[in-house]
């Protein structure tokens, strides 16, 4: 799959419509389009850096609920996503996806309460297929990750998952890792917020780092997450001595 059958190939954001949050941000203030080149993009950085509010910005612009779900959902538990997406102008691949689904981690509790909503609404049983069976409250934390990526993601699909490491397992953020490059494979577009050095190392993507003031492409050996954690395993004793006062 190329770059013309990305089914997000660009975005443009209109600059200086406003002084607050999060336009202050230095990559917000500074990125005037993003283009998107390969079927996975990972948005790296510290907190605050602005990488999950503009995979949100992403997400509402191309009809996203806030809170996650498919475009189908459309739920409000806490109205607090920014404005930016007004000011984000999407351009389109030729390709329609087969599926899609935005996955935010920190709204996954209010998006499970609402699939249980609806499936008392519905035919739950077959409602619930999508994830799994049962109830992702059901689930563990990590087991209703996985539960949603096995039965829910599909093949040509768009993907935007904020932080979809953080209830996952080591051993399951190498499940996850198989699963992106598996569905990536066979037409699907990824954009991924993470923090995790096992999914960064996904091969074929490419990494946006929001560090510093300008959007930078960088190699999976450049970023902080691999650089801060290699030398933790290869020199534990001396790093937990220079940061600890004992």
């Amino acid at each position: 799959m190329g770059i013309s059958d990305i089914f997000i190939k660009r975005i443009s954001i209109e600059q200086g419509k406003s002084k607050e949050f999060p336009y202050t941000l230095p990559i917000i203030k500074n990125t005037k389009q993003i283009t998107f080149k390969k079927n996975v993009t990972f948005f790296v950085g510290e907190n605050g850096t602005g990488k999950s509010t503009m995979l949100e910005a992403i997400a509402v612009a191309y009809g996203f609920n806030a809170e996650g779900g498919s475009k189908n959902f459309n739920f409000s538990t806490a109205n607090t996503h920014s404005d930016l997406y007004k000011d984000i102008t999407l351009i389109k691949g030729c390709r329609l996806p087969k599926t899609s689904y935005f996955l935010r981690a920190e709204s996954f509790y209010n998006l499970a309460t609402n699939i249980d909503d609806l499936s008392k609404l519905t035919n739950g049983e077959n409602f619930l297929n999508n994830y799994g069976g049962k109830s992702l409250h059901d689930q563990s934390h990590g087991e209703s990750f996985i539960s949603l990526f096995l039965s829910r993601f599909q093949h040509n699909g768009l993907y935007l998952l904020d932080e979809p490491e953080a209830a996952l397992s080591p051993t399951n953020q190498i499940t996850l890792f198989r699963l992106i490059h598996d569905f990536a494979k066979n037409g699907s577009q990824f954009i991924i917020a993470s923090h995790s050095p096992i999914i960064l190392a996904l091969p074929h993507s490419e990494i946006l780092s929001f560090d510093g003031s300008r959007l930078t492409k960088v190699q999976y050996e450049e970023t902080n997450h691999y650089l801060i954690t290699k030398y933790f395993f290869f020199n534990r004793e001396r790093y937990i001595d220079s940061i600890l006062d004992d």
